[in-house]
């Protein structure tokens, strides 16, 4: 299934993804795009002035309500982003190590979480690794090997873009692994996170995001048709509506074998991003106990964005009682 990239950056293009876009950025788009510009050249300054004077007001109120939405979204993640500092602090005077791994679907907001996790951390003591292909070299070698190479030191959090679980997802469902190598893998993968935490100094959090199967689609008509976006298309993107029921029972087998109280999974439901984003936080902050925590803010998880592994699989094997398959 091989989508052409015709004219990516036609106008047409981004307003007929901006029509099915309700983000307060593609809100703003839409109303500035509407406003046909006086002069070619005008300045940030003058264009600001050009449209405010030019919009009816129903569109003053869209801008207005979108603005406000992308304000208030940033102010309300920011005390949680103030915590994570506190965090990071707590870490380096204590000399305990972070490992998170991000995972899940395609599209399902991985990246942006860790953007706006990291946003303002002190850059020193963290990291965000995304590695790429395995190289021919790195074929021969054990599996986990080019993942543990990037594993913290005392006082970090190194934060995966996609982890050592390619090997339990992906791998297995685009026939980028051997069976045996898959088996081998989903018996060893427990053990070696014993190994990791054996030190009683590393915590080791384990998300997986979940998307449904209508938002992964609209998320990626996005990538196909926004320029700045195109580098996330990638082959298995392109596949993944195509694989969704592989993909789903890759999970399933996932949380099985893998799931455990000693290295639990927990499942971000995010079809609503700012939503995912702040639950993540909060879950990150649960993790370790550090000083100075904010006694008046809210960390209670929302029971229906986050949930843990074992509860997941009981919701899938319901699902599939219930309806004869897996509904995500």
């Amino acid at each position: 299934m091989e989508k052409k990239l015709e004219n990516p950056t036609s106008p047409k293009k981004h307003q007929k993804e901006d029509k099915e876009a309700n983000g307060p950025t593609a809100k703003i788009r839409r109303v500035v795009q509407g406003v046909k510009k006086k002069k070619k050249n005008a300045g940030t300054e003058k264009r600001v002035k050009e449209v405010l004077g030019s919009i009816n007001k129903k569109d003053m109120r869209t801008l207005t309500e979108a603005s406000l939405g992308k304000y208030f979204n940033a102010q309300e993640l920011k005390p949680y982003q103030a915590e994570l500092i506190k965090l990071q602090n707590h870490l380096e005077s204590t000399g305990q190590k972070m490992i998170i791994i991000f995972d899940g679907r395609d599209a399902s907001g991985k990246g942006g979480t860790i953007r706006r996790v990291t946003r303002y951390m002190n850059e020193k003591h963290y990291r965000v690794i995304a590695l790429g292909k395995p190289n021919d070299q790195q074929k021969t070698e054990l599996h986990m090997k080019r993942y543990i190479e990037h594993f913290p030191h005392a006082g970090q959090i190194v934060l995966f873009d996609r982890s050592w679980y390619n090997r339990a997802m992906v791998e297995p469902v685009m026939g980028f692994c051997t069976p045996q190598q898959y088996r081998q893998f989903m018996n060893k993968v427990l053990d070696y996170e014993s190994g990791f935490m054996i030190d009683g100094k590393t915590v080791l959090l384990k998300l997986y995001f979940s998307v449904s199967k209508e938002e992964q689609a609209k998320r990626f008509e996005r990538r196909l048709n926004d320029p700045l976006r195109q580098w996330k298309l990638s082959e298995v993107d392109i596949q993944a509506q195509e694989k969704w029921d592989e993909f789903t029972d890759a999970k399933f087998k996932l949380l099985q074998k893998t799931h455990s109280d000693a290295s639990p999974w927990y499942i971000i439901r995010s079809d609503d991003k700012q939503l995912a984003r702040l639950e993540t936080m909060k879950l990150i902050l649960s993790k370790v106990r550090y000083r100075g925590r904010a006694r008046k803010l809210n960390f209670e998880l929302d029971s229906d964005v986050v949930v843990v592994g074992d509860q997941e699989l009981k919701n899938m094997k319901m699902q599939r009682r219930k309806y004869g398959k897996f509904e995500y």
